[in-house]
């Protein structure tokens, strides 16, 4: 994971193929990206999910500010028991998740509910998987509390 200022983002033309925003090493790939407006404010968590149904929220402050193009920092403990990273973004404590794996199970579930853990561990379970079932997506929800507007379509 890595987290660097916006303003280190130079501005391209629509042909050109952008800027390194993180040096992979060789089998990473990106999973999710999210824009923290300001990253000490405590409001925010970063809710990172394992394919093997593990998941856990961290503090943003865990997270130090880079440079862009950096190798960042581990983000979870990725292995045999967790699995790969399914996806990485930020949560609110009144947020919810909808989790769904490859065999076609959904469970949803309340962020609060999550344990706040550091950035080198894999986790609690977040869904229990049949043998050889995975995590294949993940989805923030709306706070049900809050209004949603909804547009009319005259």
């Amino acid at each position: 994971s890595i987290c660097f200022s916006e303003a280190d983002v130079t501005r391209v033309g629509r042909t050109a193929r952008g800027v390194r925003g993180v040096n992979l090493g060789d089998g990473d790939k990106v999973v999710g990206v999210d824009v923290l407006s300001n990253i000490e404010s405590p409001d925010y968590t970063i809710m990172t999910v394992f394919e093997n149904g593990y998941g856990k929220r961290t503090e943003v402050s865990e997270f130090r500010i880079q440079s862009r193009g950096g190798k960042g920092v581990m983000a979870g403990k990725v292995g045999e028991k967790g699995g790969r990273v399914v996806t990485v973004f930020k949560v609110k404590e009144d947020d919810g998740l909808m989790l769904v794996s490859d065999g076609g199970q959904t469970i949803r579930t309340n962020v609060k509910d999550i344990r706040v853990m550091g950035r080198s561990t894999q986790g609690v379970r977040l869904m229990n998987l049949s043998s050889g079932e995975k995590i294949v997506g993940v989805t923030k929800l709306v706070n049900q509390d809050q209004e949603v507007s909804v547009p009319d379509n005259e």
